[in-house]
């Protein structure tokens, strides 16, 4: 019984197993089937996901606003009207990180912290009144040589003799209202100056005062340099600006004190003017700060912020962005590599070719800081041609011309930012030395090998050959696809030239940067009504007074940015407001300027013309100023920026 009940109970056993094999054959098939479905779900999301680009997730959103018509695909096109460089989306991170400290800021209720303090009038009080405590009070007597002067000897004995019981510690002295005033020695004179400037401009931040300065010839009058920023900027850009006045000054008949008479123009007081290179400590990335010397004027807030940045230089929570400092002197001399070894031991990157040339200027900045971005991501030095190829579109001539990339752009940021040189320079010294140190190159003209793909080539140099057929041969291409999430174009080191951003500090320098400014498009665009249909006649000068009717007050600065050839059509808003143009302003850059000078230098000799490139980056930086900014196709009409139906949904 027993070994017959064993028999049978083999196969149940053997059908148990069996079933236990499905069972783990069937959960397998599931997995799977889960699986495949996860993958399927995976890859429809991707497809019809666009995401935006990293690079355009910095804490600006104006960028993003930039660019949100032109991803970086190879065909990449924006409006030449507006054209924006690094300087422009740098907002001060350490401003916006200091929200909480604002509300407890002298004066500073609801406004951010800035890196450093802006100085206010009750800095230079305060100065004056330590001045004062160490001083007794004079009754001051005015020697001014009047015929009259013996008649009255009795009567003013006899007043004066009065005041001295009324105050004992009274002195009379006498006065020479014709005396020279002793510009760079003078406390009291120093605290004037900048007390005169702050109540002057009260739409500006003062933050540094440089010493005054005694004008030859002139025993009344002293130069005067300050750094500075527009009040409507202290939340924006990092830009500051230099200006550098001339002061009249007079004494006063009754008191002897000395008095302003008046200030001088944008840039009168040549001779505070510091020429040369700016000095100063290069930190790791680049930054170059001048120094606050002692023949400076910083409040005591400022100069404690200034020494607790010294002293956490090097950490992390001291980083800081680069500063632009419109109106310093202007060092872009080409680097140099200081040695042969320096030279073998440095690995470099080049672009050979590409489409890029000749096209736009926004076409040309989105393929080079591609490969400034590749260049930063293989920490290699980038071989960078200075020869720009100007597009006909932007020369008096109608034609391609070659200009040097230094017109246009700050070079001398650029080489303290990141690591360049200049290709002539650089075959020059390759030629020299690279068969000597056997120096090795890894060429490659396949877009598809990216930049992650090289990152292990020790070779010297690494070649990027670009091929003649359009779009392959663009460089921004290397930085798509696959490569877009890795390379993050570095807009912070590119910035407008300073040479031009001191013409934009001019302009608005001469309404007092008190203004208001309107971007009126009209052109080829108000003359295609398939594609505009309302603009000709929403940018008309009847239109343009009904709509800044009530957004810009009468008698106000209107700044009018446009691409209409003919000024006289915008006759009619003078009667309701003061307008300028660019056009106003030529004086600037004509052939007794500064600007021209500078620049035929650069180009050694030869004289440079004020381009179409230029007149549109000027006209939009002045443009980004105005207090109360009008941009066409957001403000002034219905019609889409790129045409018909273009317009985004959100809008």
């Amino acid at each position: 019984m027993l070994g017959r009940a064993a028999g049978m109970s083999a196969p149940r056993w053997r059908g148990g197993a069996l079933d236990l094999r499905a069972a783990l054959r069937s959960g397998g098939n599931l997995l799977f089937g889960l699986f495949v479905a996860a993958v399927l779900a995976f890859t429809l999301l991707a497809a019809v996901h666009s995401p935006d680009d990293p690079l355009l997730h910095p804490s600006s959103h104006q960028l993003t606003d930039f660019l949100t018509s032109a991803t970086s695909t190879s065909t990449f096109l924006a409006d030449d009207s507006v054209l924006r460089t690094g300087e422009d989306f740098n907002s001060s991170s350490s401003s916006s990180s200091s929200v909480a400290e604002a509300s407890g800021g002298d004066g500073g209720g609801g406004v951010v912290a800035e890196a450093v303090p802006f100085i206010k009038l009750s800095d230079v009080a305060s100065e004056t009144e330590k001045a004062e405590g160490a001083t007794t009070e004079r009754a001051v007597t005015v020697d001014t040589d009047t015929a009259g002067a013996g008649a009255g000897e009795g009567e003013a004995a006899g007043g004066a003799a009065a005041a001295e019981e009324e105050n004992p510690v009274a002195e009379a002295v006498s006065c020479d209202t014709e005396a020279p005033v002793d510009c760079t020695g003078d406390r009291d004179l120093f605290n004037l100056l900048m007390r005169t400037a702050i109540e002057r401009f009260p739409d500006l931040h003062f933050y540094r005062f440089g010493r005054p300065v005694a004008v030859p010839g002139s025993p009344m009058e002293c130069d005067l340099a300050w750094r500075f920023r527009p009040a409507a900027e202290a939340q924006g850009r990092t830009t500051y600006y230099k200006d550098y006045r001339r002061f009249v000054l007079t004494r006063d008949v009754n008191t002897c004190n000395l008095v302003v008479d008046s200030v001088g123009e944008y840039h009168s007081g040549v001779g505070a003017k510091r020429s040369g290179r700016r000095k100063g400590k290069k930190g790791k990335k680049g930054k170059r700060e001048a120094p606050v010397t002692n023949t400076d004027f910083v409040p005591a807030k400022t100069q404690m912020r200034i020494e607790e940045n010294a002293a956490n230089e090097g950490t992390a929570a001291a980083a800081a962005e680069p500063v632009l400092v419109v109106g310093e002197a202007v060092n872009d001399s080409l680097p140099v590599v200081a040695s042969e070894s320096d030279f073998s031991r440095g690995k470099y990157l080049i672009y050979m070719g590409g489409g890029e040339r000749c096209k736009s200027m926004n076409h040309f900045i989105w393929g080079f800081l591609c490969a400034l971005g590749e260049a930063q991501f293989l920490n290699r030095t980038l071989v960078m041609d200075l020869n720009v190829c100007l597009n006909g579109r932007y020369t008096a001539s109608g034609k391609d011309e070659e200009k040097d990339f230094r017109l246009y752009f700050d070079f001398e940021h650029l080489k303290e930012s990141a690591s360049v040189i200049d290709q002539s320079q650089f075959w020059q010294d390759w030629g020299k030395w690279h068969k000597k140190d056997r120096l090795k190159n890894y060429y490659t003209e396949d877009i598809k090998v990216t930049p992650m793909k090289l990152r292990d080539i020790k070779d010297t140099l690494i070649m990027r050959k670009f091929g003649n057929v359009e779009p392959d041969n663009y460089w921004s291409r290397v930085c798509e696809g696959e490569t877009e999430g890795v390379i993050k174009r570095p807009w912070h080191f590119l910035w407008k030239s300073r040479r031009l951003m001191e013409i934009v500090s001019a302009i608005a320098s001469r309404m007092s940067w008190d203004f208001d400014s309107v971007h009126v498009v009209r052109g080829e665009k108000a003359q295609n009504t398939q594609l505009w249909p309302n603009l000709d006649r929403d940018t008309s000068p009847d239109s343009l007074l009904r709509t800044l009717n009530d957004k810009v007050g009468a008698g106000r600065h209107l700044y009018i940015a446009t691409d209409e050839p003919d000024k006289s059509f915008f006759d009619p808003l003078k009667e309701k407001y003061a307008t300028h143009f660019l056009d106003d302003y030529k004086e600037l850059w004509d052939e007794n300027s500064e600007w021209y000078a500078e620049t035929k230098e650069l180009s050694n000799g030869k004289a440079v013309e004020f381009d179409g490139y230029m007149r549109v980056a000027v006209d939009t930086e002045v443009f980004l100023r105005g207090k109360r900014r009008l941009e066409t196709f957001n403000d002034l009409t219905r019609d889409c920026k790129d045409g018909v139906n273009t317009c985004p949904a959100s809008s």
